[in-house]
């Protein structure tokens, strides 16, 4: 079955926010307020999608479980991989975070993705 959504109505309809969190990111600069809405999920192949809001902040990511792929919709942000160099994503990026994957992101303007993980 295919499913579609219209991205904008995401973003509206998300009414609740929770703080960012372990097994996400960790935060270092305080509470980090972020929003998430699932798009599809096969827990059968571990393939999980969506739409992620975060507020401006900096946080500490280890992905050594799942890999993951983001789409930057709108917003900022600097990543830098553990002993490389930063790279920074606005809206139209798209990075893959494969898993083994740990280092920070700096999110500079409050951000909106879709992410695929894997």
């Amino acid at each position: 079955m295919t499913q579609h959504v219209s991205v904008s109505e995401v973003f509206a309809r998300i009414p609740e926010s929770g703080p960012l969190e372990a097994p996400l990111g960790t935060s270092t600069t305080g509470p980090t307020r972020t929003w998430l809405e699932e798009f599809t999920s096969d827990g059968e192949r571990g393939v999980h999608t969506g739409f992620w809001r975060c507020e401006p902040g900096e946080s500490e990511w280890d992905f050594t479980d799942l890999g993951e792929v983001i789409h930057v919709l709108s917003g900022r942000m600097t990543v830098t991989e553990e002993g490389g160099q930063p790279v920074e994503l606005g809206p139209g990026d798209v990075a893959s975070f494969p898993t083994g994957w740990t280092g920070t992101w700096k999110i500079t303007e409050t951000l909106e993705k879709f992410y695929v993980m894997l």
